[in-house]
């Protein structure tokens, strides 16, 4: 048994489960003993991307976690920050524009 740590962060409220799985057990699969979809019920811990210690892992089916493992489950993004980031240059832009 490995001792891994599984995160969660919504947007009113975090949570931190310490738990216990067999050695060899998948990223997505130590998710999904966790008891994290309990606590949130509209988390899919199916297809939810995950990382570790803030890197994401591509193959979280495959990857297997490693005793200290902080598993981290991510929210998807709710809006572009790329475009997030144009519209408000362009609103900058076109404050300073006016006024001049």
């Amino acid at each position: 048994m490995v001792e891994i740590e599984v995160v969660y962060a919504a947007v009113d409220r975090q949570l931190l489960l310490t738990v216990k799985v067999p050695a060899g057990t998948s990223l997505r699969a130590a998710v999904q003993a966790s008891g994290m979809a309990t606590q949130f019920p509209e988390l899919d811990v199916a297809s939810c991307p995950l990382g570790i210690f803030g890197k994401v892992v591509a193959d979280p089916e495959e990857r297997t976690v490693q005793a200290g493992d902080r598993i981290e489950i991510y929210r998807p993004l709710l809006a572009d920050p790329k475009e997030v980031r144009r519209l408000r240059a362009a609103k900058a832009a076109l404050a300073k524009q006016q006024r001049h």
